[in-house]
Order: structure tokens, then C-alpha cells, then sequence
């Protein structure tokens, strides 16, 4: 079953798992989804090889903005009435502080949903939700679901 077949399905943890699973980047980075009363939390497990300053060890910076605009995609995709695939147009992230060598954890806010255009914000932080690592838009576009 292809990504484009998966996304009818209803959006619970055993379809987001499969979802993740269709894309090559968000399996080697290990990223996982969990519904939580309705929220869905994207979770990108610490791991030494997603490190990109081995001083402090900070996960690398280009890791943070992957994982997040995953989430945002996948978010998006759940949220959508229609059954269609939304390509980025532009994504704009704010680094806040250094991602540690940590459990990093993403959640998401359908901003705004027009019948081309979709704007998704994202949180993603690790030890206190209310202190983020990082703050990103992206703004989707919604091809023709016919």
C-alpha cells in the first residue's frame, strides 16, 4: 500500500506508524507519532548519529528542522478533509536553543486551511513543552483533490 492509499485511513498511532514508514527520511530518523486525546505528538528519539556538535551534544540543526517539517506534513495530511498529498511551498524555523541529546518532541497547529493554501505551525521542544527548541511556519500547497 502506497502513502497516497494510507492516507484514507483514519489517523490513529498503528496509521501514523505506517505512514512514517513510507518515507524513507522519517525511518532513518526514527521519528514516531502518538495520539494523545485527539493531539497528535511526532517524537524523534535521541540518537548519537543525529548529532551535529559533538561538544555540548546537540542534535544537528538541519535534524530539528526535518523533524519538523515531517510533523507538520503528516500533521496536515490527518487533519485534511480531501485525500490528497500537500507539497511545501516555504518553511520558515526559529531556533530557540540547542536541541540536546535528548528525546525531541514536536506538536502542531492547523493555522489556517484555504482550498489551495495551508498554513501549519509547529512546536518542538524536549524536556518542558513550555520551554521549545524550536519554533517553525510552513505553508502547504493543496493540489486539486479530483
Amino acid at each position: 500500500m502506497n502513502l497516497a492509499e494510507l492516507i484514507k485511513r483514519p489517523p490513529d498511532a498503528d496509521t501514523l506508524s505506517l505512514w512514517l514508514q513510507k518515507v524513507p527520511y522519517a525511518v532513518h530518523l526514527g521519528i514516531r507519532a502518538e495520539v494523545h486525546d485527539g493531539d497528535i505528538l511526532f517524537i524523534l528519539p535521541a540518537d548519537r548519529k543525529l548529532v551535529g556538535n559533538p561538544t555540548l551534544p546537540a542534535i544537528h540543526g538541519g535534524v530539528v528542522g526535518a523533524f519538523m517539517e515531517q510533523a507538520g506534513t503528516f500533521y496536515l495530511i490527518a487533519r485534511m478533509a480531501a485525500l490528497v498529498l500537500p507539497k511545501i511551498i516555504n518553511f520558515s524555523l526559529d531556533y530557540l536553543r540547542p536541541a540536546r541529546l535528548r528525546d525531541s518532541f514536536a506538536i502542531c497547529t492547523l493555522t489556517r486551511q484555504g482550498r489551495q493554501i495551508a498554513n501549519v505551525s509547529i512546536t518542538a521542544w524536549q524536556d518542558d513543552r513550555t520551554a521549545p527548541v524550536a519554533l517553525a511556519r510552513a505553508h502547504f500547497l493543496l493540489p486539486d483533490g479530483d
